[in-house]
């Protein structure tokens, strides 16, 4: 894992998550709110997955695929080099990163392939471009589905997530 992460662009760690300011709580706005929001995707992805309704349904390894997914879901969101706006095939671009860097890994061959199937469609049914061409494919498998609602919670202005001078999640 921390392969993948020292490949993450500088800019993800400033951006805020959304670049108009629309489609994110106040907590993901700001300089530092892609950070946040993937962080709070996480918080939201481990208490379910710690949760005995939810988290039978993983394996350990499965569940360790899942936060890699979404610790990388958003990591070239504005595209390499960095653009004003997010791309909206970001989520292939952040598949591509981590296929391109699968050899310094020590994930097999289907793993990269499952971590890379969740990624690639965590945006669900927000899955065109401007012009309405379906650009993404929507989630299918429980891992995909899992992935997603946990973007989409972080996602939601009525969710508030406190977080401290350094990022970190206040509990």
């Amino acid at each position: 894992m921390e392969v993948l992460i020292s490949k993450i662009p500088d800019y993800f760690y400033k951006e805020a998550a959304s670049s108009t300011g629309k489609y994110h709580p106040a907590f993901s706005q700001g300089e530092g709110g892609l950070l946040r929001h993937t962080k709070a995707a996480v918080k939201i992805a481990n208490t379910l997955l710690n949760n005995d309704t939810i988290g039978y349904k993983f394996t350990k390894d499965e569940k360790d695929l899942i936060i890699l997914a979404l610790i990388m879901h958003d990591t070239v969101k504005r595209g390499i080099p960095e653009e004003r706006y997010t791309k909206i095939e970001h989520p292939l671009l952040a598949s591509k990163l981590i296929k391109d860097n699968k050899k310094e890994t020590t994930l097999t061959e289907e793993e990269v392939n499952l971590v890379c199937s969740m990624i690639e469609t965590h945006m669900g049914q927000w899955n065109t471009d401007f012009n309405g061409n379906e650009v993404l494919q929507k989630p299918k498998t429980k891992y995909q589905r899992f992935v997603h609602m946990c973007d989409y919670l972080a996602a939601q202005k009525f969710i508030n997530i406190n977080f401290d001078e350094n990022n970190e999640i206040i509990c």
